[in-house]
């Protein structure tokens, strides 16, 4: 159980994830957290991550820290996506052992399942099958840091556990229109759209993939009740059952989306489809009877949670 006073390192404070992890603990009374900039500590430097974990000795540590990005993204940099996530992760998980922090989180992605798994996908059905190619390097770097985990637990004997949230969204997301995931991207193309008083919005590929997505707030919330209410035993850590999907159980189709955000953007003209472009996965829809029965559920809503983050976005990023 992390105490208001625990000391907490959160790596990748300044991301979508990190930082609602900053504003939820911060907000709840917890007083003794650790950050640091790219600029102060760069993860994929072995020789400056030893030195920050010996210096600071963080007794919980939650690794948000990674290489993040949509369909384009991965696409374009995947040498990038692999080594730098594979470097982040091997660096902060070795040396939280070495400094014996007493608990660590490790955050995934839904992506790390097989591109054709049954749905709703189940934690069981990791390394299943065959991973969508347009994000396999990143998948890959995200299956080691859970088998990397479930290694040191079994050797070391160390309590590190990993979440797979479902596509995340909220405060503080990358709204570029490069490197960005499907709710923040449309969000700015709409809001633009609409400012220069065009009628018409371009979206990628055909429209028909179900995605399922999830609030950062209520995936921070799922955290924190996982740190401080789940310690696999061995038995299940020898199972690899130290991980949990995170999610809302309920998924949309993009053109679905697109009409969401549409809406709230305020936006009046048409969308069109840009078929050449890909589509992913076709659908990615967690189980989530693991977490359920633990007892955490989500409490924002989809159409609830994009008023919110547009809010966001007016305030803060437009300029």
């Amino acid at each position: 159980m992390m105490e208001k006073n625990s000391k907490i390192y959160v790596a990748g404070h300044h991301g979508l994830v990190g930082s609602a992890f900053i504003r939820w603990l911060s907000k709840n009374g917890y007083n003794n957290l650790i950050t640091r900039t790219y600029e102060e500590l760069d993860l994929i430097d072995q020789l400056k991550v030893t030195e920050f974990f010996a210096k600071e000795k963080p007794e919980y540590v939650i690794l948000a820290a990674a290489k993040v990005g949509g369909i384009m993204a991965n696409n374009t940099y995947p040498a990038q996506f692999i080594y730098d996530n594979l470097q982040i992760q091997n660096n902060i998980i070795h040396y939280s052992y070495i400094n014996k922090v007493k608990k660590l989180l490790f955050l995934g992605s839904s992506c790390v399942y097989p591109k054709l798994s049954p749905q709703p996908i189940k934690e069981e059905y990791l390394l299943s099958g065959s991973l969508e190619p347009t994000n396999e390097p990143y998948a890959i770097a995200k299956i080691t840091g859970i088998k990397m985990c479930q290694s040191y637990n079994r050797q070391y004997g160390t309590n590190f556990i990993a979440v797979m949230p479902t596509n995340l969204y909220g405060q503080n997301d990358n709204f570029g229109l490069v490197g960005s995931h499907v709710i923040p991207a449309l969000i700015r193309k709409f809001h633009e759209t609409k400012l220069v008083g065009a009628n018409e919005v371009v979206a990628w590929g055909s429209g028909s993939p179900r995605r399922e997505f999830l609030h950062v707030d209520d995936m921070v919330v799922g955290c924190i009740f996982l740190m401080n209410n789940f310690n696999p035993s061995k038995e299940q850590n020898d199972k690899g059952e130290i991980f949990f999907n995170l999610g809302t159980a309920q998924d949309n189709t993009i053109k679905e989306l697109s009409e969401i955000i549409k809406n709230v953007v305020g936006f009046k003209g048409k969308i069109t489809w840009d078929t050449a472009k890909p589509d992913g996965t076709p659908q990615k829809l967690l189980d989530l009877s693991k977490i359920h029965q633990l007892g955490w559920k989500h409490k924002i809503e989809l159409t609830d949670g994009i008023k919110m983050t547009y809010q966001w976005y007016l305030n803060n990023y437009r300029n």
